[in-house]
């Protein structure tokens, strides 16, 4: 069967517990279809490179499976339809990556780096008051 990468990105205002179900849901489509889903990965809540429907961050989801063309397109489908989902993206592949994808990767790098400067996940940086001893 051929090998698929798809990568669809959820509004900023759906939970993240909400994502993930979404993302069981299309699972179990392409594997009532007859595939076989090889890797799962939640990337977690980015920020967009320019606004799409008026969302300046989304919630990555990305999967690599083994299916017939029929279950990608019904995924593929319920996705068009569902509101919470803005955009997303299924690309053929010859052979999956080995380990974790580019943007698992950028994900944990980012998380080192702000581990690194004592912040949390999504806190801002901010300057130390002006006057203020160090």
């Amino acid at each position: 069967m051929p090998l698929y990468e798809h990568t669809f990105i959820a509004r900023q205002d759906a939970a993240q517990t909400h994502v993930e179900q979404l993302a069981d849901q299309m699972k179990t489509v392409v594997e009532a279809g007859g595939g076989k889903v090889v890797k799962q990965e939640y990337w977690g809540l980015r920020s967009l490179t320019f606004k799409i429907n008026k969302n300046r961050k989304g919630h990555y989801v990305h999967f690599n499976f083994d299916s017939p063309w029929p279950a990608v397109g019904e995924m593929e489908r319920q996705l068009k339809l569902n509101e919470d989902v803005i955009r997303q993206l299924t690309v053929r592949v010859d052979a999956f990556e080995e380990g974790p994808s580019a943007g698992m990767l950028a994900k944990q790098a980012k998380e080192r780096r702000d581990a690194k400067w004592g912040r949390g996940p999504d806190e801002p940086y901010e300057a130390p008051e002006e006057g203020a001893a160090s």
